[in-house]
């Protein structure tokens, strides 16, 4: 038995909208009957039609998007067309790649030092650019990768599907950076001299977590996946206990990047509250896995992870 997404009725034989994803009952499964932002992008071709990653269909002139001028079909049919509404699974597979090649460079070539300067984001190498993405998919340990990956596998693809895959990569790889830049940034400020470096993905979840929260405050969760609890009080103390321990202990207290949490979930709540005004929705239930503390946990400062 689902329920409805728009009445919140029960339903045993749920329908499935196919142009927003959401589940209705038979009295609200036409798209004129939840007011279906399907609906208003009718007239915009990439709401509905483009893979996610074609830019041609925006050309009216008829010049060619990238796509043409590179070669590449990306369309639906293409062979990149299998990345609309999977970036999720992709980030997750780049998360564990990263993770091996971490493995590989650290202990199987010896050489821990380049594995830092290649996935670590540190507070005295700011300028190494590569740093700012390489560190979102790097992780302190197996059990920090493994955590983060079990949240973004159950909040990704429900952001993912709502406000489409392109606006999905962004938020999570600007959230991402943004929440690492933050941490060690700060860090830099507030104990001058004192290397600090961050690794993980929790900033980017924190978003999605934001995100979700404000189209769906009420959103059912599972919290290991058996005590439930509404979405907007997880993400209440999510922060408040991020707050809490950077006020009392420092933004890296506990060896967790408490900053890049809170950076986070803020981008989130704001960009939150800029689709919600566009019209977005989100589900009423989801089941979830997670761990101490929120999304990630991990060493976070001077040096560490989140």
């Amino acid at each position: 038995m689902a329920q409805c997404d728009e009445c919140g009725e029960h339903e045993n034989m749920p329908y499935k909208c196919r142009r927003c994803g959401g589940t209705y009952c038979s009295s609200h499964r036409l798209p004129e009957s939840h007011d279906c932002p399907g609906l208003n992008q009718w007239d915009d071709p990439e709401g509905v039609f483009d893979s996610g990653f074609d830019d041609s269909v925006n050309d009216r002139d008829g010049s060619g998007g990238i796509s043409d001028r590179i070669g590449v079909n990306t369309g639906p049919g293409g062979p990149l067309g299998y990345f609309r509404d999977n970036m999720t699974f992709v980030f997750l597979g780049l998360m564990w790649i990263t993770f091996a090649l971490q493995l590989v460079v650290s202990y199987v070539l010896g050489r821990p030092l380049l594995a830092e300067m290649l996935f670590v984001l540190r507070s005295d190498h700011i300028f190494r650019v590569w740093t700012w993405v390489t560190s979102i998919f790097a992780h302190g340990g197996f059990g920090h990768i493994a955590l983060n990956s079990i949240v973004l596998y159950f909040f990704g693809p429900v952001v993912e599907r709502r406000i489409g895959t392109k606006k999905f990569v962004a938020l999570f790889l600007v959230a991402g950076m943004a929440a690492g830049l933050a941490q060690v940034g700060v860090s830099a400020i507030m104990s001058p001299g004192v290397v600090s470096g961050v690794v993980g993905a929790s900033g980017a979840i924190a978003a999605i977590l934001g995100v979700l929260t404000v189209l769906n405050p009420n959103l059912t969760i599972y919290l290991y996946f058996i005590l439930p609890m509404p979405l907007w009080l997880a993400t209440m103390l999510f922060v408040g206990y991020s707050v809490f321990v950077s006020a009392t202990g420092g933004i890296g207290a506990g060896g967790v990047a408490q900053l890049a949490h809170l950076a986070g979930v803020g981008i989130g709540l704001l960009y939150g509250a800029k689709l919600k005004r566009e019209g977005e929705r989100a589900p009423q239930e989801l089941q979830l896995g997670g761990g101490g503390g929120g999304p990630g946990r991990g060493p976070g400062g001077p040096g560490g992870r989140f």
